[in-house]
C-alpha cells in the first residue's frame, strides 16, 4: 500500500475503526489517525480498541475546518455520517445536512491542500426509494424477491446496478451522500486528487451500536440476546422485507484491494454490498436469531410502511466482483454468530446501549 498518513474520520464510529485496526494490523508501518465526535452512544468504547492498536486519536468533528488542519496527510478515509436515513425526516436536517455535505466539503479542502487521495464511503440509498419500490417482485412464504424481469435499466433478480436511474427523491440522507459523490468527482477532476467512491449497502458486524433506524442487523440479535421485544414494521407486518448484508471483515477486503491498487480502481464508483447470496428477510433473521441465540421473543406486528422504506433492497456488486476477483467470506449464520460471541462478551458493557 502506497499511503503512509491515513486519516479516517468517523474514526471512532463501527466501520472507521475497524477499518483502522485492521489496517494498522496489516501495515503497521502506516501513521492512521482516527478524528470522530463520538455524537454516537457506544462510540467511546471504541477509544481503547484505538489506543491498544496505536492508532491516533482526535476528538473532533468534520463540520469545524478548524479541526482538519493536518499536514502530510496522504489519504482521507471517509467514513464519516449521520447514518440515519430517518434523519431529518420529523425534525431538523441540520446536522445531517453539516455533517454528511459540508463535512464532505470540509474533507475535500484538507484533501486538496495535501494533494492527497480520497477514498468516499457513500451508501445504496442513492437509489431512488420510488424506482425501487416499484419494481417487479415475488412473495414467498418469507420474503419479498426481485422479479428477473424489470422495465428498469440496472435492476435484476441480482439486484441493483451501479446504472441504475438516480432521477428521483432518495431520502435527505441518500441527497446529501449522493451530492457529496458529485463534490469528490468534481474535486477529482479539478485538482488531479485520486478518487474512489464505494456505495455500501448494509454494513455489518461487531462493534455496531445497531439501532431501530440504523444497524438492524446488529438490534435484532440484541434484543434476542437480552430477550426484548422487537416489531415488523410495514409491508403488512409480516417481516417479509428483504436486504442484503456485507460483514465487515469482507468490506474490509475490498478497501484494502483496492487501496494496495489504488491507480486501477481511482475514479471509479463501486457498489459493494452481500448480493443476492447474503441477504435476508426480516423473518429470516428472526429464524437466524432464534438458532444462534437460544432465545424466542414476541414481534410485533405494525402494518403501516414508515415513510423512506423500502421493500427490499439487494446491491448487485458485479461491477467490483468481477474486476476484483473477491468473494465474500461472512454468510448470514456466520455473521450473526460473530455479533452474538462479541455481546456476550462484552455483555455488561454493551447492555446499557444495546438493549
Amino acid at each position: 500500500m502506497k499511503h503512509k498518513n491515513i486519516l479516517i474520520t468517523g474514526g471512532a464510529g463501527f466501520v472507521g475503526s475497524n477499518l483502522a485496526i485492521k489496517l494498522k494490523t496489516d501495515y503497521p508501518e502506516a501513521e492512521i489517525t482516527c478524528l470522530d465526535n463520538l455524537k454516537r452512544r457506544g462510540s467511546e468504547l471504541t477509544l481503547a480498541r484505538l489506543r491498544e492498536a496505536g492508532i491516533s486519536f482526535v476528538h473532533g468533528d468534520i463540520r469545524s475546518p478548524e479541526d482538519l488542519e493536518f499536514s502530510n496527510i496522504d489519504l482521507v478515509l471517509e467514513c464519516s455520517a449521520e447514518p440515519s436515513v430517518l434523519a431529518g425526516i420529523h425534525s431538523s436536517p441540520n446536522y445531517l445536512l453539516n455533517t454528511n455535505l459540508v463535512g464532505t466539503i470540509n474533507c475535500l479542502e484538507l484533501v486538496r491542500k495535501n494533494k492527497a487521495d480520497i477514498l468516499f464511503l457513500s451508501t445504496s440509498r442513492v437509489y431512488p426509494i420510488e424506482y425501487i419500490n416499484s419494481l417487479a417482485f415475488k412473495e414467498s412464504k418469507t420474503r419479498f424477491d426481485i422479479s428477473d424481469e424489470q422495465k428498469l435499466p440496472g435492476a435484476s433478480s441480482q439486484g441493483i446496478a451501479e446504472d441504475f436511474p438516480l432521477d428521483k427523491p432518495r431520502s435527505l440522507y441518500g441527497a446529501t451522500k449522493l451530492a457529496s459523490e458529485l463534490l469528490v468527482m468534481e474535486y477529482a477532476d479539478t485538482y488531479g486528487i485520486g478518487s474512489i467512491i464505494d456505495r455500501c449497502g448494509v454494513i455489518t458486524g461487531p462493534w455496531q451500536m445497531g439501532k431501530v433506524d440504523q444497524g438492524v442487523f446488529v438490534l435484532w440479535v440484541a434484543k434476542h440476546y437480552f430477550k426484548q421485544e422487537l416489531s415488523y414494521i410495514g409491508y403488512g407486518g409480516q417481516g417479509k422485507q428483504v436486504r442484503d448484508f456485507i460483514h465487515i471483515d469482507d468490506l474490509y477486503s475490498a478497501i484494502k484491494l483496492q487501496l494496495e491498487n489504488f491507480k486501477e480502481y481511482s475514479h471509479g464508483t463501486f457498489n459493494i454490498g452481500g448480493g443476492l447470496s447474503n441477504s435476508v428477510s426480516l423473518q429470516e433473521l428472526t429464524k437466524l436469531c432464534q438458532d444462534v441465540t437460544g432465545n424466542t421473543i414476541e414481534i410485533k406486528s405494525v402494518v403501516e410502511d414508515r415513510q423512506a422504506d423500502l421493500r427490499f433492497f439487494i446491491t448487485d456488486s458485479s461491477k467490483f466482483l468481477e474486476k476484483s476477483g473477491l468473494k465474500w467470506q461472512k454468510d448470514a449464520k456466520a455473521t450473526v454468530t460473530d455479533i452474538y460471541n462479541w455481546i456476550k462478551q462484552n455483555e455488561s458493557a454493551l447492555k446499557p446501549i444495546l438493549s
